[in-house]
């Protein structure tokens, strides 16, 4: 079982590059990971914020939850995963480029803000299956708080890459 957390800037999504063997990209997911046994699906959450990025996420929301059956690499997996809405420190991660941070086995990831219009659309797929569906309500109805705000003192720069645009923000 997983936990991700939906992080939003403007109507953006931070979410993680996940790659085929090869090294090319195969889609994005939301930030998060696997809960430990005895552990609430929040909890996981908070924690793999905490050791990823060192930062200190509050979850809020009832979740939303997935169940996929599917193939990567060759290998067939079985996943149910809790995605819910969490509020991300304003102050954190506003430097161009990518989010870098390491996963438990090691492995240094990247992770961008994404327009999630653009998703789905043939370039890049949003993982778990099914969530994109599910993001217009809950984008409407999530618009609460600090870096939830749709209009924060943010603004957008956009450069163009792999053909998909990927936005990176300023203060």
């Amino acid at each position: 079982m997983k936990a991700r957390g939906l992080v939003w800037r403007d109507s953006l999504l931070l979410a993680s590059e996940i790659y085929l063997g090869d090294g090319s990209i195969k889609g994005v997911r939301p930030l998060g990971g696997r809960l430990e046994f005895g552990e609430t699906w929040r909890d996981a959450l908070v924690r793999e914020f905490d050791e990823g990025l060192g930062v200190a996420v509050e979850v809020i929301g009832k979740p939303m939850v997935f169940e996929n059956i599917f193939t990567h690499q060759g290998v067939i997996g079985h996943e149910i995963t809790f995605v819910s809405d969490v509020i991300f420190p304003d102050v954190a991660y506003q430097q161009d480029g990518p989010i870098e941070y390491v996963e438990d086995k090691g492995e240094t990831c990247r992770a961008f803000w994404f327009d999630v219009e653009e998703l789905d659309c043939g370039h890049l797929e949003l993982y778990p299956n099914g969530l994109k569906a599910q993001l217009p309500e809950r984008t409407q109805t999530s618009q609460i708080s600090g870096s939830l705000d749709p209009h924060s003192r943010h603004r957008k720069n956009s450069i163009q890459s792999k053909s998909l645009k990927f936005r990176f923000w300023h203060s």
